[in-house]
């Protein structure tokens, strides 16, 4: 089903086996979202068996029948070995996402790796300083950076604290471009927002209204139309995009 124009995105609900998964795509689609990524995230060392735990295609009883379901792995980046793998891991999914830990693996990500979205966990207190130069230079190659909102709802004081301050340096660190706003709700169907309401909590962020809207749409479409294309094309011949017009 392709995503049809003005479609809202959310590219980060976290998956787990035992989750009751339809529940939350059920939500998902009665706020309004048409496309959402089911998120699976490694720690540490890649396993052997890179292939997806997340069932391609869902069954039919836990999928809405109007909302596209799409398969993200997010890899904490922690050693510098995964790297030569990444490629691999990419096959597997719709959508692969980097969570830098470190300057040094924040410029990695933003640099000689190639993923489509780079995911931080703004609730922590972040060891480096974003710089103008390096965001532009990720978003230039594609890539895009995550504003993800839920811990600012359901987070302690200190998560709440930290993702203000760090969302606030991203947004002008990178002049408000080349961000999508994801909800990362670890708590399923509790922690989603409603499009426009996430638009306005990153409003008070300092991210503007029209750059917000865009966050859950064009950007977030731009994700994925970015890396369907490098996943399906080869020697210059592509397949099918995925995705509507804008």
């Amino acid at each position: 089903m392709a995503a049809q124009s003005n479609s809202f995105y959310d590219l980060n609900v976290p998956w787990q086996p035992t989750d009751d998964v339809s529940r939350t795509l059920a939500f998902a689609q009665e706020l309004g979202y048409s496309v959402v990524a089911l998120n699976h995230t490694i720690y540490g060392k890649l396993p052997a068996d890179l292939k997806s735990p997340i069932p391609n295609p869902l069954p039919a009883k836990d999928t809405p029948s109007k909302l596209t379901v799409l398969r993200r792995v997010t890899l904490v980046l922690t050693e510098t070995h995964q790297n030569a793998r990444l490629a691999a891991l990419a096959k597997e999914y719709d959508l692969l996402a980097l969570r830098p830990v470190d300057e040094r693996t924040f410029q990695l990500a933003c640099g000689s790796l190639d993923c489509d979205i780079i995911s931080l966990d703004l609730t922590q207190r972040l060891s480096f300083f974003f710089k103008y130069k390096t965001l532009s230079e990720a978003i230039k190659s594609g890539k895009r950076f995550e504003l993800s909102y839920s811990q600012g709802l359901l987070g302690d004081a200190t998560a709440r604290r930290n993702l203000i301050s760090n969302a606030t340096q991203l947004i002008r660190a990178s002049r408000a471009r080349g961000l999508i706003i994801t909800s990362e709700s670890k708590a399923g169907a509790v922690g989603l927002r409603g499009p426009w309401d996430a638009i306005n909590l990153a409003a008070v962020w300092g991210l503007g209204q029209e750059r917000g809207h865009e966050g859950m749409s064009k950007e977030a479409r731009g994700v994925v139309v970015r890396a369907k294309l490098k996943r399906t094309s080869y020697r210059g011949v592509v397949d099918v995009v995925y995705g509507g017009g804008d």
